[in-house]
């Protein structure tokens, strides 16, 4: 488990790539080694990733096909940086929201803006993931945990705005339209959209309600507002 609170961006150092097997390294700070084993898990750009091995100062983690398909991490390669967040522990601060490190896939960003103290970058979403985001609610980008701040459903956009903060410890800074981003929607919005769906679809196959009622009642609920 994570917070979507990352602790900084690090560089790859080497990648090896196979058939259908990505391995890569990243060195890492001292305070980021402390009690790192084989098998602890290890968010990537919000990927929860687990590590095959390590040095004093290196972690090295493999990377499956089926992760290289859903996620942004098939394109590393060394030089790059990337977001590093060590998984969550008992009795720590959870500054973020709950992020389980699953990427649900990834989103374009069409556009980035700097207005005078600000920092807005604005991404275009896959349609079918569009239903779990709502304004003021979360969602990890790269592994960041990030509030919506505007969405457009007709264009199947989103924009978050970025602290400095934020910008210092992520590499947010470096994106540019056309990059891809990781996104992860927040499980606890999922079910409550995915239960709606489902009770309101079994109203409908017992003829409680009509297909247009379903399908208006669905808008008014999970549609964001304009």
């Amino acid at each position: 488990m994570f917070t979507g609170i990352v602790s900084g961006a690090y560089p790859i150092t080497r990648t090896v790539i196979q058939d259908g097997l990505l391995t890569f390294a990243i060195d890492l700070p001292a305070e980021l080694m402390d009690g790192v084993e084989v098998g602890a898990s290890i968010a990537i750009d919000g990927v929860c990733l687990t590590v095959t091995r390590f040095t004093t100062s290196t972690v090295e983690f493999d990377v499956m096909q089926q992760t290289l398909n859903v996620t942004s991490l098939a394109n590393l390669k060394v030089g790059d940086m990337v977001n590093v967040e060590r998984s969550h522990r008992a009795g720590m601060e959870i500054g973020g929201h709950i992020v389980s490190g699953h990427v649900d896939g990834t989103a374009e960003v069409v556009s980035v803006e700097q207005p005078t103290n600000n920092y807005v970058i604005t991404m275009q979403m896959p349609e079918t993931w569009m239903k779990y985001v709502f304004p003021k609610g979360f969602l990890a980008l790269n592994g960041v945990s990030l509030t919506v701040a505007d969405i457009d459903k007709k264009n199947r956009t989103i924009t978050v705005y970025l602290i400095p903060e934020t910008l210092r410890r992520t590499t947010f800074g470096s994106k540019k339209s056309g990059d891809r981003i990781n996104f992860e929607v927040d499980r606890q919005t999922q079910v409550i959209v995915d239960t709606i769906v489902d009770f309101l679809g079994n109203l409908a196959q017992h003829k409680q309600l009509s297909g247009d009622e379903i399908q208006k009642i669905q808008n008014q609920l999970l549609l964001p507002k304009e």
